[in-house]
């Protein structure tokens, strides 16, 4: 069974965190499933960038991006080559060690 390790990040996850995950769920629904409120203002359809990770092991087991998510993508904060939308990257076999980017394109949070 995979994990994906969750690197520290202030807001969401301030320890960092280690995930047993089953293969062919999305990150954001593990993130989600744990405790991790990821933003995912449009309800994980792939039509913001809330919810944008950085994938920075493990990155070549996820599927590749389609052409949506890519031009989603384009417009996230802090974009990288190993940029993902976490609603779209569905955990394969291997470990991943994923960042959730200090920002968002998000003007205000859907946190209260």
């Amino acid at each position: 069974m995979p994990r994906i390790v969750i690197l520290p990040n202030e807001n969401l996850c301030p320890e960092g965190e280690v995930l047993e995950v089953a293969s062919g769920e999305t990150i954001c629904d593990v993130m989600l499933a744990n405790g991790i409120a990821i933003e995912h203002a449009c309800e994980k359809s792939c039509a913001c960038t809330t919810c944008h990770v950085i994938v920075r092991e493990g990155f070549d087991s996820l599927g590749e991006a389609d052409e949506l998510e890519e031009d989603m993508l384009d417009k996230a904060w802090g974009l990288e080559p190993e940029s993902r939308l976490s609603c779209q990257a569905v955990v394969a076999d291997k470990d991943l060690v994923v960042e959730i980017p200090r920002y968002t394109i998000n003007m205000v949070s859907e946190r209260h």
